[in-house]
């Protein structure tokens, strides 16, 4: 099984929205709700892949029962965490006509220390059944900085391999408990080796000097230029093809969930990136984040290629 945890699941609304611009008035004609945050993305794509998968993390109030009705209904196993408050609303108006994507995202319910020790548990508990383990998204208010990094450490003794896909300061932190794979966007990756320079080259030596510091595999997406990674000490570039993109929101996650279902699955480094650039690729071309298809992803594995680097 793989387990995916969302400290802060949300209810994920998207509005399609032609020609959309600020102060004047638009009838949405429509309109996509369903239960999101970055952990519940890859939890479904990883349901499409056909993998045994639950998703965990927290939730609150009437919105945190929207969630959970909503994965029951996709026939995604959950297991969360309630607590006080209200799970947060996120809201995306997506224009078709430009490709632009406005996004409105609430905080969400703040943590007691008594729901962070109790997330805790319940990871461990998770763990020992799991294969991965895959934490996604910013930390909710309350919660500690070093959360990943203790949860890193929780999930390796029960048995999984830690993935770990966040930013800024959780993201630090939880590199210090070496997970198994990061996914950086090209900016955090060189802010985390403290470059200067933003080009190919400084990427790639980034990408480099995280790997030595411990973690297996560190893939950096690239948008429609495809993506650089390092894998088992091996730098690939990945090259995707070009498609009219509808949506962006949860392509990341999209690619994670491939990622870790062909690592689960022991696939070639070259072969675990194509299934997570498919993965990808075929978000974007959904209105709402991991409504993926396995048809879909299969025949996208065949435009994408990846190449050794170095």
């Amino acid at each position: 099984m793989i387990t995916t945890i969302t400290m802060n699941a949300a209810i994920d609304k998207t509005y399609i929205t032609p020609s959309f611009a600020i102060d004047k008035l638009h009838r949405v004609k429509e309109m996509y709700a369903f239960a999101g945050g970055k952990g519940i993305n890859v939890a479904r794509v990883v349901h499409a892949l056909q993998e045994p998968v639950t998703a965990s993390g927290i939730i609150a109030g009437h919105n945190g029962k929207f969630i959970e009705a909503a994965l029951a209904e996709e026939g995604i196993a959950h297991q969360f965490v309630a607590v006080e408050g209200e799970s947060r609303l996120c809201l995306a108006i997506t224009d078709p006509s430009t490709g632009s994507v406005t996004e409105l995202l609430e905080a969400g319910p703040a943590l007691t220390e008594e729901d962070v020790e109790q997330m805790k548990l319940t990871i461990a508990r998770l763990a020992r059944t799991s294969t991965h383990v895959v934490m996604s998204g910013s930390l909710p208010q309350g919660c500690p900085v070093t959360f990943y990094k203790d949860c890193v450490d929780i999930i390796r003794k029960n048995g999984a391999s830690p993935i770990l896909d966040t930013s800024g300061d959780a993201l630090v932190s939880g590199m210090e408990g070496r997970p198994l794979l990061i996914k950086p966007n090209e900016h955090e990756v060189l802010k985390l080796t403290g470059s200067d320079h933003a080009d190919e080259d400084a990427i790639l030596q980034a990408i480099h000097a995280v790997m030595e510091q411990g973690i297996q595999s560190v893939v950096v997406s690239l948008g429609a230029q495809g993506a650089l990674a390092g894998m088992y000490n091996r730098i690939y570039r990945v090259m995707i093809p070009k498609v009219d993109v509808l949506n962006t929101v949860g392509s990341g996650d999209s690619m994670i969930a491939g990622l870790v279902v062909g690592d689960k699955r022991g696939m070639l480094p070259e072969e675990q990136l194509k299934l997570g650039a498919a993965c990808g690729t075929a978000n974007a071309l959904t209105p709402a984040a991991g409504m993926v298809s396995l048809p879909q992803v299969k025949e996208l594995m065949k435009s994408i290629s990846v190449q050794q680097i170095c």
